[in-house]
């Protein structure tokens, strides 16, 4: 089971000697080329191998020697950065993403790069016609999500340690919870994004919200150490106890019902947490209503699409005195709760070729992103993996990450895909 260990567990295992960089990161290459669900898709091995040796020699930072993938929208200083597009195949970056340097710094060893949706535009999907399409390892006629699920599914199917994606419209979220892994948006601005974006001249500043990127991993304390090495630091946790954590949860919603297998399984988790003194309040937030808050979101995604392209929208104005009455909502809400549940999506992981109900993918992802929240995607349990979404106050990214990493104890947390 060494290939389904926490970055954290390999970590201090490589401080302590009781492992070699050199050998476990040769062990992996032998188990990405066996693998059948094309989620690493590029690699660089004389890099990495020479990086693994020269780390087993030395000492380092936090991640020092450990092995892992990145998503391939990241420039990676001698490899391409494909975007899944044909013509940015042949483009290698020549300097490094920011969030490459500075997981590089904490010692990492950036293996190769996971597969993307095209252009990374779905949030359901990852396929593209550069490296074609990657499947679910728990069911391989099903999605790994969108866009970064390329991502999602190496962690789950133990081909990387510890990976970085993007969330615009739920691309770290949607995967995390199909593949069974845990995902972090972080706070918007919090990790910068310079490096982040299809190869050419350096783009004009633009509008970034609400894009975010961070991390993925089987647990909840790598995402927590990856934000430290990537990310500017917010503020800590509000709770360090499962028991005293003040808990809002909304499981369901007539706009869009979730599945009979979601609701069982959330259904249980809920009462799980609260058998081990959860402090459970259920209800939206007052002043906030989801579907709005959906269709806003909606908006603000096109208005950035816009911006990338130097379009103007009618009505940004409105929008924006929207978006602030409902972040002041969810602000007063944090004030006597510390984080809200809900699903991730609304289903557990679909066949590739089904489109029924796909838009509505976004609609709980809407819920965190619109006001700029941080947001975890947890496993939760179930046949087929289900997500939990844990929501913390704007800034607090640690507040939901510890409330994940404690109901790892009840819920289980990763659970490996049959091999």
């Amino acid at each position: 089971m060494t290939f389904f260990r926490t970055a954290t567990e390999v970590a201090a295992d490589l401080r302590r000697g009781t492992l070699s960089s050199r050998e476990l990161t040769e062990q992996l290459f032998t188990r990405i080329d066996a693998s059948e669900i094309n989620a690493v898709v590029a690699t660089r091995r004389e890099f990495a191998l020479d990086a693994a040796s020269k780390a087993d020699a030395t000492t380092g930072g936090p991640l020092h020697g450990v092995p892992m993938t990145i998503k391939d929208a990241f420039a990676v200083a001698g490899m391409a950065t494909t975007w899944g597009e044909p013509a940015f195949a042949d483009t290698v970056a020549e300097q490094d993403a920011a969030v490459v340097e500075r997981l590089q710094d904490a010692g990492a060893i950036v293996v190769g790069k996971s597969n993307v949706h095209h252009l990374l535009a779905d949030f359901g999907r990852t396929e593209n016609p550069v490296y074609g399409r990657t499947v679910n390892p728990w069911d391989h006629a099903r999605t790994p999500g969108g866009s970064s699920g390329g991502a999602a599914a190496a962690l789950a199917a133990g081909l990387s340690f510890l990976e970085y994606g993007s969330d615009l419209a739920g691309s770290i979220r949607i995967p995390a919870a199909y593949c069974g892994v845990y995902g972090l948006k972080p706070t918007p601005g919090t990790v910068p994004l310079r490096g982040f974006q299809p190869p050419g001249p350096p783009a004009d500043p633009v509008r970034e919200f609400p894009s975010a990127v961070g991390p993925l991993a089987r647990s909840a304390a790598d995402l927590r150490l990856a934000l430290s090495v990537t990310g500017e630091p917010g503020a800590p946790s509000r709770r360090s106890r499962l028991a005293d954590f003040r808990v809002g949860v909304v499981l369901d919603d007539p706009s869009c019902p979730v599945t009979g297998e979601v609701g069982r399984v959330l259904s249980d988790a809920v009462d799980a947490l609260a058998r081990a003194g959860v402090r459970v309040a259920a209800g939206w937030p007052d002043g906030v209503d989801p579907v709005v808050q959906a269709e806003a979101f909606g908006f603000q995604v096109e208005w950035f699409f816009a911006a990338m392209e130097g379009r103007e929208l009618e009505g940004t104005d409105e929008q924006e005195r929207q978006r602030a009455t409902l972040g002041a909502a969810w602000a007063r809400y944090f004030a006597d709760v510390d984080v809200f549940l809900c699903p991730t999506v609304f289903t557990t992981a679909f066949p590739h070729e089904d489109r029924h109900r796909y838009d509505d993918q976004v609609f709980w992802i809407a819920q965190a992103s619109l006001p700029g929240l941080p947001a975890v995607s947890a496993p939760a349990g179930g046949a087929l993996p289900v997500g939990l979404q844990v929501v913390g106050p704007a800034h607090a990214d640690d507040t939901a990450i510890t409330f994940a990493e404690l109901a790892a104890d009840v819920l289980g947390g990763f659970v490996p895909p049959a091999e």
